[in-house]
């Protein structure tokens, strides 16, 4: 099983990601972690990546890729992976199928998790964090007892800066304009696969299950 992930920022990918993970067997490939696993070992490309985050540069594709590439060439991914958060762009996409290609293990799936706007906007903005013990709490979906206090320990409850309307609405737009014309580019391929992402987390893990299975 060959599978990315794909969806908006708040539409519960990554714990989907860790169910997959329990059951399946495979490994998660964030390339956040990969590229600060090759910085601190010295690897040459986190030795290339390194000079391009000292510098303030974004580290290029090419690099990313071949990072994606070394870790999907690891062991415990005989039986297949789970690509989180990349790619990000169709560009991105494109060179990544070239590399997969050439390995002769390309994606079986895309997977997009849908969530409507208006609900990602309360599960984001609606978050709550208690200044104590860290509690998280969802004004909408999951509101402490005591408005603005925690359950647990009585703390004051706040909004993190970047759960803020403004700083929310600027991520889904980014994620609009950048990573959703992914959908068109996994479905000419015909790989692309959708699930509501809406219910509880079991519910929608079995239906996730249900279309990886089909």
């Amino acid at each position: 099983m060959r599978l990315v992930l794909l969806g908006a920022p708040g539409a519960g990918k990554g714990t989907q990601a860790k169910k997959l993970i329990d059951k399946y067997g495979i490994p998660q490939i964030s390339t956040g972690d990969i590229l600060r696993k090759a910085v601190a070992d010295g690897t040459p490309l986190g030795k290339e990546a390194k000079s391009y985050m000292d510098s303030g540069g974004l580290v290029p594709d090419s690099v990313v890729i071949g990072l994606v590439k070394e870790r999907i060439a690891q062991p415990d991914c005989t039986k297949g992976y789970i690509l989180d958060g990349f790619p990000r762009t169709t560009p991105q996409a494109e060179a990544l199928d070239k590399v997969l290609a050439d390995m002769k293990a390309p994606l079986d799936t895309a997977l997009s998790v849908d969530v409507d706007m208006d609900i990602l906007m309360k599960r984001l903005t609606g978050r709550r964090t208690c200044k104590g013990c860290q509690q998280m709490y969802n004004i909408y979906f999951g509101a402490p007892k005591k408005e603005g206090a925690c359950d647990k320990c009585g703390g004051e409850l706040f909004q993190r800066a970047d759960d803020k309307e403004e700083t929310i609405k600027n991520r889904l737009a980014v994620y609009e304009k950048s990573t959703a014309p992914l959908m068109d580019y996994y479905g000419k391929k015909n790989i692309l696969k959708s699930v509501q992402g809406m219910g509880s987390v079991d519910e929608i893990f079995n239906k996730v299950c249900k279309i990886l299975e089909s």
